[in-house]
């Protein structure tokens, strides 16, 4: 794993590293399957800058084996019998300076994906989605990007049903967007909608870098770990405008 200074927070420290990936990416597989392991370590074979580190067949065994081996990715299944992917990731994203979390499914099951997004996982890939393309994604997480657009993460909110707690997460996201700054606020509200750095910057009549110091400071504000949260806090709150966060 990359090396952190002990006073930056995992927030900044995700946008420090949004810079680059490592020259070597180092990946931790977890699978109750063997044979998907199997195949997954042969695909990444023939990538010279991915290194599987080490394996899991149960959430129960990736703390222990993200001490051993510093993973900067962790390619984690939703569905395993006795500490399921949702769970693991959930306990790995609240360390201090987690690795990044892609979770891997056989299917769209959009409940679980999304509590895997809300848990801090940088995105999913399906197992039957093409060797280049899970391998391109492990390289964009290490940099720093999330690998689930924008338009996936509203498709995702808008086929789950919420009922009561559709309302009480809204109710939560606008007290959260209501604790930023005027200026923070509309560039969550515009990390919500889709919009790129540059489109922000051009959007709000700000630098780039003004954009990526008010990314970083949400992150730490709001206590988030990437881009794909801040969207999904947005669209909790049902942001049309900044206007509407507002407190009041």
């Amino acid at each position: 794993m990359r090396a952190v200074p002990p006073e930056r927070t995992d927030s900044e420290a995700a946008l420090v590293n949004a810079s680059a990936a490592p020259s070597v990416v180092r990946v931790l597989l977890v699978d109750d399957d063997p044979l998907v392991r199997s195949g997954l370590r042969l695909m990444f074979g023939g990538a010279p800058d991915v290194e599987v580190v080490g394996e899991a067949a149960d959430g129960s065994e990736v703390q222990p084996l993200v001490d051993e081996h510093a993973p900067d990715v962790v390619l984690m299944d939703i569905r395993m019998p006795v500490v399921d992917g949702l769970e693991a990731t959930e306990a790995l994203r609240r360390r201090r300076s987690p690795p990044e979390v892609i979770a891997l499914t056989t299917f769209h099951s959009d409940a679980h994906v999304l509590r895997a997004l809300r848990a801090g996982a940088a995105g999913y890939v399906l197992k039957d989605t093409s060797p280049a393309l899970i391998v391109d994604a492990v390289r964009k997480v290490a940099a720093g990007e999330p690998v689930l657009s924008p338009e996936v993460t509203r498709q995702l909110i808008s086929r789950v049903s919420g009922g009561d707690d559709r309302d009480k997460r809204a109710i939560w996201a606008r007290r959260q967007l209501g604790a930023l700054g005027d200026r923070e606020r509309e560039v969550a509200v515009a990390v919500g909608k889709g919009r790129s750095n540059a489109e922000i910057a051009a959007e709000l009549y700000m630098s780039v870098p003004t954009v990526k110091t008010h990314v970083s400071r949400i992150l730490t504000k709001l206590r988030l770990n990437n881009r794909v949260q801040i969207a999904l806090l947005a669209h909790d709150a049902g942001t049309g405008d900044a206007e509407e966060q507002r407190p009041g």
